[in-house]
Formats: C-alpha cells, structure tokens, sequence
C-alpha cells in the first residue's frame, strides 16, 4: 500500500514500440487563398508545391480544401470523381503529374470527392512515381451551431468517411486525418500503433 502512487496510476505504461530506420528529409507545409477560380487554385497549388520542392523538401502537404471556396454551396459545384480519372479529377491529375515529376511525395490537403451521390471532403496522397498510394475520407465531420453567433453543418452537404487510412510512402508511414478528426485523439492512437 506504501508503494501506491495515485499520479503513477493515471499515466498508462510506457510500451517500447521497434522504430524502423529514420532518415531525415524535409516537408513542405503549403499554405494558400483559395478563390473561386478553379483552375487558378489549381495552379496556385501547383507553383507552391514547385516551390516546396525547389528548397528540399520531399513530402509536400496541402490544406483542406485547396481547389474550392469552403462552404456547403460549393462543395458539389467543385467536387470531383476521383476514381474516374484524369479528365474528371483535374486536381488529382495536377498532384499526380508534379509528384512524378518532382520525385516529391504529396499529401494532397483536400479537396471535395463526388461518389455517386455522395460527397466526401478526400485526401489523396501521391508518391515520387505519381502513383495514387491512398484516398482518405474525412471520418469526423464537423458541424457547429452557436445560436446567434455562427452554424455551419459539414453534415448537410457531405458524408462521413469510415476507415482509418495509413499508407507506406517513400518518405516513410503516414497515417491521414483531415481537420476536425483532429480532435479525435483515438485515431492518433490507432495511426501511432500502425
């Protein structure tokens, strides 16, 4: 009873995980002001993407919804079907082409994904050889009302994703959470366990 400590008990066990080699390499976090123009977003992307790539970096990360203004109206107008295509996904074509080009790994921020009838807010991420590795759908949707201050439903226009997505990339393994999933520590827990 002596050797109880209650601060010892609340702090789970430390558990030795095995790490794979560690090479270092640099990332590209891109930030950008996204417009209603869809080609000049497109573009946008692309030269920041470039830029990244010109001062070392070989993982490029892009923000949520970089090819489109954020907001229920335009997520169907900008949405794009993904597994159709180039001629259908002209922001997949652009990451695939400059990630190919470039010999970068890119996580390709988000942009809106039209399924059928569904919407999704989807990461796709590319690796050196401009190859689709992974496509991740938004699990936590976010959905705020502030009676007299501010509402906002992802909920009305997209849907949830279901799965947890880690993918092996060239740079090393990375698990995908968009925004808001964020705030779910469980899916941090899962991907650090992966």
């Amino acid at each position: 009873a002596s050797s109880f400590s209650p601060e010892k008990a609340r702090v789970p066990p430390a558990v030795d995980l095995p790490l794979p080699p560690i090479s270092k390499f640099k990332i590209g976090l891109c930030q950008l002001s996204v417009t209603a123009d869809k080609e000049r977003n497109i573009a946008h992307a692309r030269l920041a993407i470039e830029e990244a790539a010109e001062k070392g970096a070989k993982l490029v990360v892009l923000p949520e919804i970089w090819n489109s203004p954020y907001a229920n109206e335009s997520f169907p107008v900008y949405a794009e079907d993904i597994d159709a295509g180039v001629d259908s996904s002209p922001s997949t074509a652009m990451l695939s082409e400059v990630a190919r080009s470039l010999k970068i790994t890119i996580v390709g921020g988000s942009i809106p994904e039209r399924c059928g009838d569904k919407l999704y807010n989807t990461c796709c991420v590319f690796d050196a050889d401009g190859k689709l590795k992974a496509k991740h759908r938004k699990i936590h949707l976010f959905d705020i009302n502030i009676p007299g201050k501010i509402t906002f439903e992802e909920s009305k226009t997209l849907t949830a994703g279901e799965t947890p997505t880690v993918v092996d990339t060239d740079v090393g393994r990375i698990g995908i959470g968009i925004c808001y999933d964020i705030r779910f520590q469980e899916l941090a827990m899962l991907y650090a366990a992966r």
